[in-house]
């Protein structure tokens, strides 16, 4: 079994801690249902909120969720002039027999133009 990397970005509509929990709870399970995965092929997952922010820890709808064995760590996203506001993203360490270029990375609503490259 090979550790891979999953990206993933979601865009907020507010800053409120229950619209975050619904989102970030979205991208999450989008992550897992597109990739074939459990909660038990979860290694870890960083999550990256925009400054504009301040509702509430990513991470905690993580834990909402029932994924509450896998270390988790929120930091802030830089505060690059024109960039997208109310963003989450995520970075989640994962154990899989997919090869890198089957991993499904998973950009949710308006967060698809951050990264066309890749968003599926």
């Amino acid at each position: 079994m090979a550790v891979r990397a999953v990206r993933g970005a979601v865009q907020l509509d507010e800053d409120q801690a229950a619209h975050m929990d619904e989102r970030v709870g979205e991208l999450l399970t989008a992550v897992l249902e597109r990739n074939g995965l459990t909660q038990d092929d979860l290694i870890s997952i960083w999550f990256t909120a925009t400054p504009d922010l301040h509702s509430d820890f990513p991470a905690a709808a993580a834990r909402k969720l029932g994924i509450v064995d896998v270390p988790l760590i929120c930091a802030q996203e830089l505060d690059i002039q024109g960039a997208m506001p109310r963003v989450v993203r995520i970075l989640a360490h994962i154990e899989s027999d997919r090869p890198r270029s089957e991993i499904a990375h998973v950009y949710l609503g308006a967060a698809a133009a951050l990264r066309k490259d890749i968003a599926q």
